[in-house]
């Protein structure tokens, strides 16, 4: 198995540099409501991007696909349109996969897929509590897709200090141990450069193969873009970094699932040992 990487970006020639190095999909992110309320104070990422985005993105990459996050179930506002319009002109434009956010009810998702209408992909980012507890009736909806687990999101809500304490705490695995059966493709969280990150990257990557995750956005910290001049280092980053992953899931697909199990042990570890000084 290979991981679909994701990279969340609205400028084309990033994006031409990401398709090269083998990144699976570029992200447009178009979720705003209610965002920086939800991460207020938090050093998070808020883009905003739009459906002019994806038009243009559309226009400069031919083999990875375009993700699009639309906003949550909501009606119009202002001079914003409702969940159906807003599906509708992400679809026209060129989008690949939607993405569906902060979800909380089986007819939020209902209403999300009737929208696309088997148009593109569905992918649902699982990222509430409330979206974990409706987990087993939300995977026998036929129209869904994929399911990504946000753990930003969702250990925010639990209260807790580390988003990866749902990776130690079993959460990841139990809600991946529901889709798993359903069939449909499901990923988590995201994942830096190997050797970086609070939690190695690494780390991570070994568990996605050892619960069958098969998808990862590669997150801010793997490439900031917006603190590097120079597009030269942007693309060595890229080409280098995305094969070294490439390479690394070559030898993670010889090992056995002691292996995967001593890595996890190592997680929790890890984990509790980043909590306590947080």
């Amino acid at each position: 198995m290979a991981i679909d990487l994701m990279y969340i970006t609205n400028r084309p020639e990033i994006a031409r540099i990401a398709e090269k190095a083998d990144v699976d999909r570029i992200f447009i992110d178009m979720e705003y409501i209610g965002k920086g309320l939800r991460q207020g104070g938090m050093d998070t990422v808020q883009n905003h991007h739009t459906i002019d985005d994806i038009r243009t993105i559309r226009k400069c990459v031919t083999k990875s696909k375009i993700q699009v996050r639309v906003n949550p179930i909501h009606e119009a506002i202002y001079d914003y349109f409702d969940t159906e319009d807003e599906v509708h002109a992400a679809i026209d434009a060129g989008a690949d996969v939607l993405m569906l956010p902060m979800y909380k009810t089986v007819a939020d998702v209902e209403r999300f897929v009737k929208a696309v209408n088997g148009k593109v992909t569905t992918l649902l980012l699982a990222e509430t509590i409330e979206a974990a507890d409706i987990m087993q009736e939300v995977v026998k909806i036929t129209e869904v897709d994929e399911i990504h687990l946000g753990l930003n999101d969702m250990h925010l809500a639990k209260g807790m200090k580390f988003m990866f304490e749902l990776l130690a705490d079993g959460t990841v695995d139990e809600l991946c141990n529901i889709i798993k059966p359903s069939g449909k493709k499901y990923g988590f969280g995201g994942i830096a450069r190997l050797g970086y990150g609070t939690l190695p990257a690494e780390k991570i990557i070994m568990d996605h193969y050892r619960i069958g995750s098969t998808m990862a956005i590669l997150s801010r910290s793997f490439c900031n873009v917006d603190k590097i001049e120079h597009i030269d280092e942007i693309r060595d980053i890229f080409t280098c970094e995305v094969a070294r992953i490439r390479e690394a899931e070559k030898e993670y697909a010889k090992f056995s699932m002691e292996d995967f199990d001593a890595n996890h042990q190592a997680v929790i570890k890890l984990v509790n040992q980043i909590k306590s000084t947080l």
